[in-house]
């Protein structure tokens, strides 16, 4: 007890002397810094009030300096608009993947299931515009694109108003299935906006060349798609200086990215306007026989010239139309690709319910077949080892628009490869072999698949109205 006594009694004298001492030392600092910060608030309100003008005038004084400057900041703006190839070559070995070598900057606005493209102007491109450079139908490393402010495009620029379609396509225009992939997401970027935006031009390119024509089946189908003839742009009136597009949709990924069921909506809608175009009347599927009902079933054998052609049309001809006579209410058909307008082939594919043909580019028809219609194809020796995933394109097209692929027959025999059956130089003999044929296989297949035809259609055909409607296409 007494040693804590004494322990307090020695500290006590000292503690109110060091608060005391704090107190000082602190109250000193505060009067300091008040002192310095009045000096400072008189200094600096004298000095406002002697040099800033009224508001009034402070306002003027901005307001004349961006009058001023405005033409000097949009010939800056002009200048400033910078062009790139529209290949880019680091991308070589990459060309068709993520952003592609096509307008490599850019990504594409892509929601699950939907098409992929690009739009301009639009929230992406900060409200700027497409611009394109160049004219070269060689090297797409030499034609440009940027995108510009429409209040500031560069010098020299022709710009075309209304809505321009710009393509790309790694094949070419010519070749139907080519051509087609090419097509099909402006008709689904057309289908969803409704069908109310249509073209004012096309511009078509090839590797990040430009390319002038596309072949006349495509060309009549986006007539009967889009009511009116493509208006391919060639550029004439812009010599060597940029054009810019007052609106430009973009596509590069072909069907890339989208369902099944939003491509067999576009098929819908391409049959629908090339059947419209082409005013085919569908008086329905049925043949009244001894007042029974029996479905119509079209079988047509779909003929190649030259490359990938039978051997013996006359024996193949014979096979099939001999296994259609069999079945009642079937109607045999032998038509050659070669000598049938876009018309014609709209026509016979409406009435046809199982295609018969080799692989081909005359196979991209069977979409304007009625949906849940057959498919059988024919290869020459050699293309299941060789050939890669091309030749499964009608395997796809046939998914895709709803129709059924039957499979394929591949020829086990064929002209003689000097090299082993499995090296690539052989299909360069393979590729536009002619097909044989396998007489007890066709038959076997021709019945097996009349019968699986006439069965659903005899499930199906007095479900569904005789007539078909063309009101809207589903656009609607």
């Amino acid at each position: 007890m007494n040693t804590k006594s004494r322990s307090e009694t020695c500290r006590s004298p000292q503690k109110p002397l060091l608060i005391k001492h704090n107190h000082r030392f602190y109250s000193l600092k505060l009067s300091i810094i008040f002192l310095i910060t009045f000096v400072l608030f008189i200094f600096f309100h004298t000095r406002f009030n002697l040099q800033t003008p009224p508001s009034w005038q402070w306002k003027s004084s901005i307001f004349n300096t961006n009058t001023k400057d405005l033409n000097s900041l949009l010939h800056k703006l002009r200048h400033s608009v910078t062009f790139l190839p529209l290949k880019d070559l680091r991308y070589t070995n990459e060309a068709l993947q993520g952003h592609t070598w096509f307008m490599s900057y850019f990504y594409d606005t892509h929601q699950d299931g939907e098409v992929q493209y690009q739009q301009f102007p639009s929230q992406s491109s900060l409200g700027r515009v497409l611009c394109l450079k160049g004219h070269d139908t060689h090297d797409g490393s030499w034609n440009y694109y940027a995108l510009a402010w429409p209040e500031a495009l560069p010098y020299n620029t022709t710009f075309m108003k209304g809505l321009t379609f710009v393509s790309y396509n790694h094949y070419d225009y010519g070749n139907l299935w080519h051509g087609l992939s090419a097509m099909v997401p402006f008709v689904a970027w057309h289908k969803m906006n409704n069908c109310s935006l249509v073209p004012s031009r096309w511009v078509l390119y090839h590797w990040g060349e430009l390319r002038f024509k596309m072949g006349l089946w495509l060309e009549a189908l986006m007539d009967a798609t889009f009511n009116g003839l493509p208006n391919i742009e060639r550029f004439d009136d812009a010599d060597d200086g940029p054009v810019c597009l007052e609106e430009a949709v973009v596509m590069r990924h072909n069907e890339g990215g989208m369902s099944r069921e939003r491509r067999m909506e576009v098929f819908d809608l391409m049959r629908c306007k090339a059947r419209m175009y082409c005013n085919v009347s569908l008086k329905g599927n049925k043949e009244i026989n001894d007042n029974k009902v029996l479905p119509m079933i079209g079988m047509t054998l779909f003929l190649r010239t030259g490359p990938r052609s039978f051997k013996n049309e006359t024996i193949v001809t014979d096979i099939f139309q001999k296994e259609c006579a069999k079945v009642q209410g079937c109607r045999f058909m032998v038509a050659y690709s070669n000598n049938l307008t876009f018309c014609d082939q709209v026509k016979l594919m409406s009435m046809t319910d199982i295609l018969i043909s080799p692989h081909g580019a005359q196979l991209t028809n069977l979409f304007l077949m009625e949906r849940n219609s057959s498919v059988m194809e024919f290869f020459p020796k050699g293309w299941l080892k060789l050939a890669g995933v091309g030749q499964y394109v009608y395997h796809w097209i046939a998914k895709w628009s709803g129709m059924k692929h039957h499979g394929s027959w591949r020829d086990p025999n064929g002209d003689h490869c000097p090299f082993s059956e499995d090296d690539r130089r052989c299909m360069s003999i393979y590729k536009n072999a002619r097909i044989g044929h396998n007489q007890t296989h066709f038959q076997e297949w021709a019945r097996n698949v009349l019968d699986e035809v006439r069965t659903r259609k005899m499930e199906e055909g007095l479900k569904k109205s005789t007539t078909t409607s063309y009101s809207g296409c589903g656009c609607s």
